[in-house]
């Protein structure tokens, strides 16, 4: 079991083939995710990864590094810098309190890209394993 205090930390490097991946599972098929010709006359230049990608990574640190088994009840997230395709990003989940009688644990969630700003931040608010009720 984790603890207040506790930080997990993933890095992914962003692939046209996820951003496909994910517009064909959001059906978010918007040009400037998918179409470099139409991104290129943007104030980015380039084509940009969904933001809730970057969002379902924190989700997938959640589940795999911090070893919740738990379920998500909340998640406020701030989208501050665009995510590129080839970028690397890591994902840092700090756990910032814990109500063990109540099952809930609050989680500062920051992506970083490969220069070390800050792509997305937010918070995530997690029932864990044991509050569910599991059976064995």
């Amino acid at each position: 079991m984790f603890k207040a205090g506790d930080v997990v930390s993933e890095s992914v490097t962003i692939t046209d083939e996820m951003v496909q991946l994910f517009a064909k599972c959001s059906g978010d098929f918007n040009p400037i995710h998918m179409d470099e010709e139409y991104a290129k006359k943007t104030r980015f230049g380039r084509r940009i990864a969904h933001g809730m990608l970057s969002a379902g990574l924190i989700s997938r640190v959640l589940a795999m590094k911090l070893g919740t088994g738990g379920i998500y009840l909340g998640q406020t997230l701030k989208f501050l810098k665009p995510v590129f395709i080839g970028d690397t990003v890591t994902v840092e989940i700090t756990v910032t309190s814990l109500r063990e009688e109540r099952g809930i644990a609050l989680m500062a969630t920051v992506v970083r890209n490969q220069s070390g700003e800050t792509v997305v931040k937010g918070e995530a608010t997690i029932m864990v394993a044991k509050a569910l009720g599991e059976k064995p």
